[in-house]
């Protein structure tokens, strides 16, 4: 029976997220009461959305990655930590001998979680699941103990399901999806930096004053201001920067322009797909859970095809590769993940409505934490990877590892480095953060809207 059940869920992982996401779906909605039909067709119109924006994302990953990585060679900086990319490290995930211990204490901590009202996301995007078990995976390498390889996945569970209730509103707000979270540690992580930088340039005199979205870019640049105007400038700009000649420089501004103009079109599936299941989502938590919503957690691709996002990320690409030049102590050189920072700067981007200004700032302070703590754990990724069998190829003179995800991420880096030290220190250190941090999102943060509700402000973020 055990066997039966492990062969199901390693085909449906193996199946990847366009096949295992229109199952998952179809089976939700079986559970909230749909009928097989609609149901089915939900998770149809869900898994062609996502098969469409990820062949998007892989278009623009092929086109934008190779010149971003030009333009890296092209400037002729050494450093000694290559950023390998993500996939790179879901392999060393996925390959670890203890990945089923921490999908399934994963999963059980978000049912234990809905169960005990603790958390209202349903995480369906188990492909992702692997940014939460790295981490435990790492603490498991170092020192040696499932235990607290199990301990710091499960902690990274329950903070990201709460992070994820916590930025639902912006979610739902800025980018127009109802009833869904954002379980992706690597979007999520951004708000640890992003909500405290957020609150303290709203204090600074002068740059809070400062209100620049991509609609006053379009209505200052005319023309030029379009998206599919600006896609095409960014991407050749990219393109020369990175020793381009003109006619392959203008040919990536046409496939950047291209993936501006398209993405939108292809996110409109999933809320077209996600309706019926979050009205039936919302009818079944009615009925089951008084004064209770439930929502559907989703991979964070439905949301970084947004135009403010995907035009954030291309101004924040250089600017982290001059980034990675000029800080001092960091050993990373960009190179994979180039082409995935429109997921690290996605909530920004909805946290701050959309200001073009505050979101500039406050990317580059994130891809800045991430590349000094992928300098940190490289030495622990490199070895880790080697001891999975896993053959990273390492280019020039890099001698370390590393990505734009793992525990580069700030989120996971800051559970990691609660679990390799000394305990009886960096836990209680830990439980204390994320007491504070439920306790003024869930209690304190409430108050403060209703109050401002009640004076007629809009609520702060």
């Amino acid at each position: 029976m055990w066997d039966t059940i492990m062969s199901g869920f390693n085909w449906l992982i193996e199946a990847g997220p366009t096949v295992m996401l229109p199952v998952i779906i179809t089976a939700i909605g079986l559970v909230f009461k749909l009928n097989i039909k609609t149901a089915f067709k939900s998770g149809l119109t869900l898994g062609i959305g996502f098969a469409g924006i990820r062949l998007i994302l892989d278009y623009m990953s092929s086109n934008l990655g190779p010149a971003a990585q030009a333009m890296v060679e092209n400037i002729g900086v050494n450093l000694d930590v290559l950023d390998v990319g993500w996939g790179s490290i879901a392999a060393v995930t996925w390959s670890s001998p203890i990945i089923v211990f921490l999908v399934l204490a994963i999963f059980v901590v978000n049912i234990v979680m809905l169960l005990t009202k603790t958390t209202n996301t349903l995480d369906v995007d188990i492909w992702n699941y692997h940014h939460m078990a790295i981490v435990g995976i790492m603490v498991h390498f170092v020192t040696d103990s499932i235990w607290l390889g199990i301990g710091a996945s499960v902690v990274m569970a329950i903070t990201t399901f709460k992070i994820a209730d916590w930025s639902q509103p912006m979610i739902q707000d800025f980018f127009g999806i109802p009833g869904v979270t954002l379980p992706t540690v690597s979007a999520t992580s951004s708000l640890l930096i992003a909500w405290p930088l957020n609150w303290l340039l709203d204090r600074i005199p002068g740059l809070n004053k400062i209100d620049f979205t991509l609609k006053d870019v379009q209505k200052y640049l005319g023309f030029f201001g379009d998206q599919a105007v600006l896609g095409l400038i960014l991407g050749a700009a990219i393109g020369l920067l990175g020793g381009y000649d003109i006619t392959s420089s203008l040919q990536l501004g046409v496939s950047m322009a291209a993936v501006l103009v398209i993405i939108p079109k292809m996110t409109s599936l999933f809320v077209e797909g996600l309706m019926p299941i979050s009205e039936a989502a919302q009818q079944w938590s009615q009925e089951k859970f008084k004064d209770r919503q439930l929502f559907i957690g989703l991979d964070a691709a439905v949301v970084v095809g947004n135009q403010d996002v995907i035009t954030t990320a291309l101004v924040v690409i250089p600017l982290t590769i001059g980034l990675a030049f000029i800080l001092p102590g960091n050993r990373m050189l960009p190179f994979a993940d180039l082409a995935v920072i429109p997921f690290r700067v996605a909530l920004v981007v909805a946290l701050t409505r959309g200001n073009f200004v505050k979101n500039l700032i406050i990317g580059l302070a994130t891809t800045a934490a991430i590349l000094y703590a992928g300098t940190v754990t490289a030495p622990i990724l490199t070895d880790l990877a080697a001891s999975v069998g896993i053959e990273v190829a390492v280019a020039g003179a890099a001698l370390f590892i590393s990505s734009f995800a793992a525990t580069s991420l700030t989120h996971s880096f800051l559970v990691f480095l609660a679990f390799v030290g000394p305990l009886y220190l960096t836990l209680p250190a830990l439980i204390v953060v994320i007491g504070a941090t439920w306790y003024y999102f869930e209690a304190i943060k409430p108050r403060r809207a209703a109050k401002e509700t009640a004076h007629g402000e809009n609520p702060s973020v």
